[in-house]
Formats: structure tokens, C-alpha cells, sequence
């Protein structure tokens, strides 16, 4: 025979985890345990006799990397709860780790950080099923098209070698947070990070990264391989409007870019202004789809915000290895 337990705040197993609920659970009579965890014993008392039955628990403080149990609370905790409480966690270690983040990075490094992003993450091809978000980047530094990207992983090793005192966390990880921070510090949007990348042991290999010679339609084939659109590609090219290329406010992140690029001044003889972006930027307003886009982008920067966050989440998910959730 089961009798109704009120819960109010319920400690499982090991101590390892505790949540409030206000829910009415269903034990046998005879599950009354005394546990211990260190601190005060909670006593739980059941009774076989129909009376009403109780477990008072008292106030306990749980530090975070002791939330071990959630396979046992399932048992009794209905699902959703469960994925909320597996969702919480996860926000306040993201939180964690973006203050750790924020502590190196500045407006005038969040360029290169952006651009480690897409060095690490735009090697993944489809076909290949290689490559993509695994942080195999520190092992590719020494590679002509990644010049300079050694201060980048220098600045973030900082906070990372912090990180992993409290919970190791993996490069793939701490790059995608970045350059997420990098946008939102520029004063771009927020874009949320879902954690767990687990790191590559092998650089990926070579020649998968786009060139900054290609054409509109060969950058168009080159995205599609690794299953971005021509919208994605257009969104994502704007990250360039960080940085010296020539687009507006280096520091700043906006729309500018696509403003800039509907006005080709690299066909103007005016100086510095021919310097402005790489062929592969002033190939996109070759191309009528992509200008397409970048009117859009032009005269909404509400719309390219949105876009630009949806397409970096995809960039950094797309090819990469998870940890296995409880």
C-alpha cells in the first residue's frame, strides 16, 4: 500500500541534488529513511495506519558540482521537471563560463575571436561528416590561413585554464562562447550557447576552410557543402563588419557592412577606399541572390541580427561531437 508524501524540499540518494516542489508523490509505507549528508540528519516518518504522512527536510546548501543525481530523481520527479532542472544547470555553468570569458576579452580583440570561431567551425563538409566546431583549431595555428589567430587562443587560455580549476571545459566550448560574447560586447545580439562540444584529438585536414579569392557562386557551392544557404552565407559574411576590412566602426557591430557593400567604394579611385574588404565580400554584390540579401540586411539591422544569431548557433552545432546526457 502507498501513502501520499508532501514534499518540500527533498534530498535524494548521495545529498548530490535538491529542488523545491510543492507536488505530491506516491512511496510505499514502508520508504522512511533517516539520511545523512554531512550536516544535520533529515528525518522522514511514514506511518501505516491512513494518517496523513510527512517528510520535513531541512534547508540544505547544495554547491553546483555536487548535482549528480538526476538519473534517480527521475524516478520521481516527472520528466519536464527533470529537463528543466538539467536546463538550469546548464545556464548557470554557460554563465559562468561567459564571465570568465568576459574578464580577457575586449572590443578591440573581439574580431580575431569572432574569426577563431569560423576557422574552427567552417572546416565541416557534409559529405566528409569531418570538421566543424571541435576545437582542433590549437592544433592547426601554424597553418598560412590561420596567421594570427595564436593571440586569440592565447587570450581565451586565460580563461579557460580558470574554467577548468572549477569543471574542465573543452575548447570547442570556450571558442563558440566567445565569439558569442565578442558579438553581444560589440553591441550585436545575444546569441544563447548550447554546451557539451567534446574536442577533436587530430587537426582536421586542410583546404576545407573558403578562400578569400572565391567567386559568388563558388562561395555559394562552397557553404551549401557544409549545409549553409545562400541567406546563411550573406548572414554570416557580416561578421565582418568587425575588424579592419573597412566596414564601418571596427568595434562595433551592426549593419554597416551591408550598407558599405551596396556602395562598392572599392570602384572608387578615392584613396584607402579600394582597400575596402576581401574579394570574396565585393563578390557577394556580384551576385543577385545575395544582393538580395544584403539590401535586406541594409535596411534592417533588426532582421540581420536575428538571422546572424540563428546561422552562428547553427555554425558552431553543426558537425560537432556532444557528451552523452544523463
Amino acid at each position: 500500500m502507498s501513502h501520499t508524501v508532501a514534499v518540500d524540499r527533498w534530498v535524494l540518494s548521495s545529498g548530490a541534488f535538491y529542488f523545491t516542489s510543492t507536488s505530491n508523490f506516491y512511496f510505499p509505507a514502508k520508504f522512511a529513511p533517516t539520511p545523512h549528508f554531512g550536516a544535520n540528519p533529515i528525518r522522514a516518518s511514514a506511518t501505516t495506519n491512513g494518517s496523513n504522512e510527512s517528510v520535513v527536510c531541512k534547508s540544505l546548501i547544495c554547491g553546483r558540482r555536487a548535482l549528480l543525481s538526476l538519473a534517480t530523481l527521475s524516478l520521481v520527479m516527472p520528466c519536464d521537471r527533470v529537463n528543466n532542472s538539467s536546463a538550469a544547470i546548464a545556464a548557470e555553468e554557460s554563465l559562468s563560463f561567459r564571465e570568465e570569458i568576459r574578464k580577457v576579452l575586449s572590443k578591440g580583440k573581439a574580431a580575431g575571436v569572432l574569426r577563431l570561431v569560423f576557422h574552427d567551425a567552417g572546416t565541416f563538409e557534409i559529405d566528409d561528416k569531418i570538421g566543424g566546431m571541435n576545437g582542433s583549431i590549437v592544433l592547426e595555428l601554424d597553418r598560412p590561413e590561420n596567421k594570427g589567430l595564436k593571440k586569440s587562443v592565447k587570450i581565451l587560455e586565460k580563461a579557460k585554464s580558470q574554467i577548468d580549476v572549477v569543471q574542465p571545459v573543452s575548447w570547442a566550448d570556450i571558442i563558440a562562447l566567445a565569439g558569442a560574447e565578442a558579438v553581444s560586447l560589440c553591441g550585436g545580439p545575444s546569441i544563447p550557447i548550447q554546451l557539451g562540444r567534446i574536442d577533436s584529438m587530430v587537426p582536421d585536414p586542410e583546404g576545407k576552410l573558403p578562400e578569400e579569392s572565391l567567386d559568388a557562386t563558388s562561395l555559394k557551392q562552397c557553404f551549401e557543402r557544409k549545409g549553409f544557404s545562400t541567406q546563411e552565407l550573406v548572414a554570416l559574411s557580416g561578421a565582418h563588419t568587425l575588424g579592419s576590412k573597412g566596414f564601418g566602426n571596427p568595434v562595433v557591430f551592426d549593419n554597416a557592412y551591408f550598407k558599405i557593400l551596396m556602395e562598392k567604394p572599392w570602384l572608387s579611385s578615392a584613396g584607402m577606399t579600394s582597400m575596402v574588404g576581401l574579394p570574396s565580400d565585393r563578390a557577394l554584390v556580384e551576385d543577385d541572390e545575395c544582393v538580395r540579401w544584403i539590401s535586406k540586411y541594409a535596411e534592417d539591422q533588426s532582421l540581420f541580427f536575428e538571422d546572424f544569431k540563428n546561422a552562428y548557433t547553427k555554425l558552431v552545432d553543426t558537425g560537432a561531437t556532444w557528451k552523452k546526457s544523463l
